[in-house]
């Protein structure tokens, strides 16, 4: 039983050995409101994870929390299948006339089941469809979910450890900087595709995140995204963008791949597409590949009505003109200040990332675990990862205040160096 709120024995006594964050976070929260989380004792903490990139636009936004209650309030559709309903009607309206139409992109949207796997697993099956194709190239370091087809296509082998069974249906190939900052990698991709004795099966899709949010904010160069988009087309393959984690304005625009020059046949969608870290997932399509039948591919919770009402808000309220994205600039300019400080205090520390998806490579993921604990217990939420959790990864909600920030940016640093100097004492 129970004996407080702020008594976590429950979670240990019945929650499964699956649970993760909660490890390294073991406060019992119970409020959270823009970047910030409070616990049961009303202790709170500045939420550098975000749900992962789910709550871009931070906790309760009150204007989408206004409309939610408001629609429930109302009898509005809670579940909704893939029937037609207003909240659809809006919420697609928004995107085509916001995000969609500035862009030129003549993309359709199919809601898939609430996660992103969900996403990438439909994304990979049309990819398939469409081409006749069953070969998938992934990327090393690419995470795309842990359901067994997008397990596939993710490189950690942690992750495609706990699959059971023999993962098949893609090739990998290495991601841009891989093989160090001197070898381009597309030129590899090119030639295993255009020989015809590489062993490389002609490919339905090659699958990329243009920034690797759990491979450790590995950033592709444009032109090396521009390159590997080339090779698709030219190879009849689909280009699939999964902007799962670093799409929402996290990479510093609505799309990761803004200003690239490149049109993806698919792009995936989720984490911060509703806007209030409600359940939602996407799919967008070019027209000419929109060919599965009527429920070819479902869910019993594609779509998510709840969620149509807040996405809708988030668009409107941040995508209707620039001014948001000038301030997501000079938010990224302040983090990038803050972890070049980091890089300096840490010997062969170096940055990653893009946008507002930004990290540091602090060379070990000791030292990683050891800062993100010390901040944690000065009151920020934050997180490693890459495949050794070498990189600590501000995923700060884009929309976090600059005082708020720059605390949050401090509480950081402080760690930081606490942290260098018990590893460095530890050694001696």
């Amino acid at each position: 039983m129970l004996t407080s709120p702020s008594d976590p024995i429950v979670f240990q006594r019945r929650e499964s050995e699956a649970r993760s964050y909660c490890r390294g976070f073991d406060a019992v929260f119970a409020k959270a409101a823009g970047s910030e989380l409070i616990d049961a004792d009303g202790n709170r903490y500045i939420d550098f994870l975000a749900g992962c990139s789910s709550l871009n636009y931070g906790h309760n936004d009150p204007d989408m929390k206004t409309a939610l209650i408001d629609h429930i309030a109302g009898d509005g559709i809670a579940h909704g299948l893939d029937l037609h309903t207003d909240t659809k009607a809006r919420f697609l309206a928004a995107l085509e006339t916001h995000i969609l139409e500035p862009r030129e992109m003549d993309h359709k949207v199919m809601f898939t089941g609430p996660t992103g796997a969900n996403a990438v697993e439909a994304a990979m099956k049309l990819a398939r469809k469409v081409t006749g194709r069953t070969n998938v190239i992934s990327f090393t370091n690419g995470f795309h979910g842990v359901t067994m087809g997008a397990l596939a296509a993710t490189g950690n082998k942690y992750h495609r450890g706990g699959a059971g069974m023999t993962l098949n249906g893609v090739t990998r190939m290495p991601f841009d900087g891989y093989l160090g900052a001197d070898f381009d990698t597309s030129t590899l991709l090119e030639k295993m595709l255009s020989d015809p004795s590489s062993g490389v099966d002609a490919p339905a899709a090659i699958i990329l995140e243009t920034v690797q949010g759990e491979g450790g904010l590995n950033a592709a160069r444009p032109e090396w995204i521009r390159k590997v988009a080339a090779l698709a087309k030219e190879h009849g393959a689909l280009l699939i963008i999964d902007d799962i984690q670093a799409g929402c304005g996290r990479a510093g625009d609505f799309f990761s791949f803004d200003g690239m020059g490149i049109t993806p046949d698919i792009i995936t969608m989720a984490k911060s597409i509703s806007g209030f870290g409600l359940p939602m997932a996407l799919m967008l399509v070019r027209p000419e590949h929109d060919i599965f039948g009527p429920a070819e591919h479902n869910g019993t919770f594609r779509g998510n009505t709840h969620a149509f009402v807040t996405a809708r808000i988030a668009i409107e309220k941040f995508w209707a003109d620039d001014n948001f994205r000038d301030q997501l600039a000079e938010k990224e300019r302040m983090i990038v200040a803050a972890l070049a400080a980091i890089a300096e205090m840490v010997p062969g520390a170096t940055l990653k990332g893009r946008g507002l998806m930004r990290g540091v490579d602090v060379g070990s993921g000791e030292l990683a675990s050891e800062i993100c604990s010390r901040a944690y217990q000065e009151g920020l939420v934050i997180e490693t990862s890459g495949p050794k959790d070498e990189v600590v990864k501000i995923l700060a909600p884009i929309t976090t205040p600059d005082t708020l920030l720059r605390k949050g940016l401090n509480l950081l640093l402080n760690a930081v160096y606490d942290s260098s100097v018990n590893i460095k004492i530890a050694a001696e």
